[in-house]
């Protein structure tokens, strides 16, 4: 045959065979893996693993590639699996010939002649360890070759080697095993990790660890021999014990980890902003905190970082995974009834709007707001009470009042545009009873809205990953968010008194409990400098708790939680004080400055913050028959004291008094001398009635206006009241129907029996000429 005949032939017989390899390649494919079959990881702001999800075939499995792993791993993969992993084809034909010739000596594997691509092609595509499957693996190791960089091929790697049981990859494999992610992993660590896939079942350190380190100082030895390592290296890492953990996946935010993985559900690696030490912390206090209370009982807690408003610890049920606590429900983000946690909120709105003071006289007594008669926890009243208290004392009726002025919708539309949502029964609209919980909440929304108490009165929304955008509104001034915060922190802690406890170190902490109706959820929340605090407890399906409620159950555990947080210098320093804020010295029962009051009106002397140097007097009573201002002006016989009028044909030498009137509702609780002091000096006998007894407010107290009386079950006698004339003095006539009933004097009750139905109008006069009168209907009984 002729030169260029042999020449032609080779030329051509090389075309050929490109093409059938050409061919061969486009009919099998490399079976490479399909994009994001990886697992999910969601871990702390600092790496460390929360919780991971397993991919579709229960494989933890984690991406990575060289330059997210330790470079002692790589160095101890190469040196030992393939040397020349960086230059050959993808089959090493040096290694293959001593493996066959090894093999064929000696009967038996003495060595692998396969490199790390044709590994990649064998878990690619298993196979038998056949000559037939050998060949095959090679072919597609050239094939890997053709088609990926040497840096895909090691990505492959180390993202599928097999480390036992489900475990895939080393990343995997590191957190598993170790505890860390894999570029943090010492020479002892990475030599074992090496290893591991060789005989992932046999060489598991957490069931076999001796044949675990046995393999693992091999590589070791070969790292020194070959110079790779230094020998005190390699000596240092043999002394390294071979300590595996229990092959348990990390479940620690367990809800927030599922709600973050449904939030982007094609992400691999999740990085929330969750502190982990602290929330494996909080997650232990919390179940222990559970454990002595009423069986299904649950709990949700929320840290934020005030800053940031970054979430640093989540916790959304009390025992993850408990079918008795329905331990599947994310009790941060349910809905349920706030409670008084509210409260602070409509005060600080009422500071806004320049209808009180932080000392300004509430009253703290039996009212109705058209008809709703709000009640307090424990049933019983305080009479007159500062802004302050009644926020401290979290009582209902002033915080209706308030509410009431100013506006439950512009209340709940205020809430709103600052994030705090709230959910009211369909085709209901926002009234006086969201303020007592009538209405639903969540807890992180409540969180944000709390923090606004140390953040100037801006709320934000919580943050649960660093990527999350910030969302902030404003809800109060910050000199109203300073008055609030002032007011809840001065609130000592139960159980303590400042001469006893050492708090110096601790955080200022304005905290708020807050109970719903029924026992059925215990509120606490707390914001200091630097964190907010929220805490429920109760039962995800919504059963009482009796006796439970959030100063009892919920705020220790507040408190537990504050005591646990990291501190720095200046966290039990109060808040700095707006320029919008002053101290000024008031007076009731008018309400403003102390000393712009006349001589004798101010009965008692309150130290208050006051916003924009505005100091509102004592809010107007409702119900007044006639109007009347808080202090009057009278003029008085200088001898005798008595009032004049301006008929009075008799000489006398006049004089002024001025008279500071409390609010009737107040009377009951007021001492002797404070009725004194507010009352009208008596007309003298000769000035013509000068009508000014008549402006006295007063209140039957004892039956709502528009209620309806039902009797007893199985009585045959109508209902029976005590009534009162809340504010009245001297002599009180009752008219029932127009019918005069009984006397009484001042605010002593008159006994009544309602036996005939139907619609009753009662009156009350006063011997000064002051009137109430309401309505209400008696039911018929089964006699009637």
């Amino acid at each position: 045959m002729t030169a260029p005949r042999a020449l032609a032939i080779l030329r051509w017989g090389a075309v050929a065979l490109l093409l059938i390899l050409l061919a061969l390649d486009l009919a099998f494919p490399p079976p490479l893996p399909a994009a994001g079959d990886h697992a999910t990881l969601v871990t702390a702001r600092d790496g460390k693993p929360l919780r991971a999800f397993a991919d579709a075939g229960g494989v933890w499995r984690h991406p990575a590639t060289e330059a997210s792993v330790s470079p002692l791993y790589i160095e101890a993969l190469l040196a030992y699996e393939d040397r020349w992993f960086r230059h050959h084809p993808g089959v090493n034909p040096v290694a293959l010939l001593r493996a066959t010739w090894q093999a064929a000596s000696s009967r038996r594997i003495v060595s692998g002649g396969s490199t790390l691509t044709m590994q990649v092609a064998r878990i690619l595509e298993p196979h038998r360890r056949t000559p037939l499957g050998k060949f095959r693996q090679i072919l597609r190791a050239l094939q890997l070759e053709a088609h990926l960089s040497k840096a895909q091929i090691l990505a492959l790697y180390l993202e599928r080697a097999p480390f036992g049981g489900t475990i895939e990859g080393v990343e995997a494999a590191s957190w598993a095993y170790l505890g860390k992610p894999a570029a943090r992993l010492s020479h002892a660590e990475a030599a074992l990790l090496a290893v591991l896939p060789q005989a992932p079942t046999r060489l598991r350190p957490d069931r076999e660890p001796e044949a675990a380190r046995r393999a693992r100082d091999k590589v070791l030895a070969r790292m020194a021999s070959s110079g790779r390592w230094s020998r005190a290296e390699v000596d240092d890492a043999r002394i390294e014990p071979v300590v595996a953990r229990a092959l348990q996946p990390p479940l620690s935010a367990a809800l927030l980890a599922e709600r973050l993985r449904a939030r982007d559900p094609g992400a691999t690696r999740i990085v929330s902003s969750i502190d982990a030490a602290l929330q494996r912390t909080l997650e232990e206090r919390l179940r222990a905190h559970v454990g002595p209370l009423p069986e299904r009982t649950s709990a949700a807690l929320l840290v934020v970082d005030n800053a940031s408003m970054e979430a640093r610890a989540y916790i959304g049920t009390a025992a993850f995974g408990d079918r008795a606590r329905l331990g599947h429900v994310d009790m941060v983000r349910a809905w349920r009834s706030p409670g008084s946690t509210l409260k602070p909120f409509v005060y600080g709105m009422a500071l806004d709007d320049g209808l009180v003071h932080a000392q300004s006289l509430l009253v703290d007594a039996p009212q109705s707001f058209g008809g709703y008669r709000p009640g307090n926890f424990d049933a019983a009243f305080n009479g007159p009470v500062s802004v302050a208290d009644a926020l401290r004392l979290s009582l209902n009726v002033p915080a209706v009042d308030i509410l009431d002025r100013v506006g439950p919708a512009r209340f709940a539309a205020r809430l709103d545009h600052a994030g705090i949502g709230l959910r009211f029964p369909r085709g209901s609209r926002p009234n006086l009873a969201l303020i007592l919980g009538g209405t639903g909440a969540r807890l992180e929304d409540l969180v944000g809205a709390h923090a606004a108490l140390s953040r100037g009165g801006t709320a934000g929304r919580v943050r649960y990953t660093p990527a999350d955008p910030v969302v902030e509104r404003r809800l109060l001034s910050p000199g109203a968010a300073w008055i609030v915060h002032e007011v809840l922190a001065a609130n000592p802690r139960p159980g303590e008194r400042d001469d006893t406890f050492d708090a110096g170190r601790r955080p200022r902490v304005a905290w708020k409990t807050g109970t719903s109706y029924g026992f059925r959820d215990a509120w606490a929340l707390g914001t200091s400098r630097r964190y907010t605090v929220g805490v429920w407890v109760g039962r995800p399906d919504g059963t009482p708790l009796p006796g439970q409620y959030g100063a009892v159950t919920a705020l220790p555990l507040l408190f537990e939680v504050f005591d646990s947080l990291p501190r720095q210098a200046g966290d039990a320093v109060g808040l700095p004080q707006p320029a919008t804020v002053t101290a000024r010295a008031v007076c009731w029962p008018l309400g403003t400055a102390a000393d712009a009051q006349p001589e004798g009106a101010c009965q008692r002397r309150l130290d208050a913050w006051v916003l924009d140097g505005a100091v509102p007097p004592t809010l107007p009573e409702r119900d007044v028959r006639r109007w009347g201002a808080g202090l009057e002006r009278i003029e008085v016989d200088v001898d005798s004291g008595q009032r004049l009028g301006a008929d009075c044909p008799a000489p006398h030498r006049r004089g002024v008094r001025h008279v500071a009137r409390w609010p009737a509702l107040a009377s009951p609780w007021l001492t002797a001398s404070e009725r004194a002091a507010a009352r009208l000096p008596p007309l003298a006998p000769d000035c013509a009635d000068d009508g000014r007894a008549g402006a006295i407010a007063m209140h039957i107290e004892g039956v709502n206006d528009g209620a309806l009386l039902l009797r007893a079950p199985g009585s045959l006698q109508g209902p029976r009241l005590a009534l009162r004339a809340v504010g009245a003095e001297g002599e009180v006539q009752w008219l029932l129907n127009g019918r005069w009933v009984g006397a009484t004097r001042g605010s002593q009750p008159l006994w009544r029996e309602f036996g005939e139905p139907g619609r009753q109008q009662l009156t009350a006069l006063a011997e000064g000429g002051a009137w109430a009168s309401l309505a209400f209907d008696v039911a018929r009984g089964p006699s009637d």
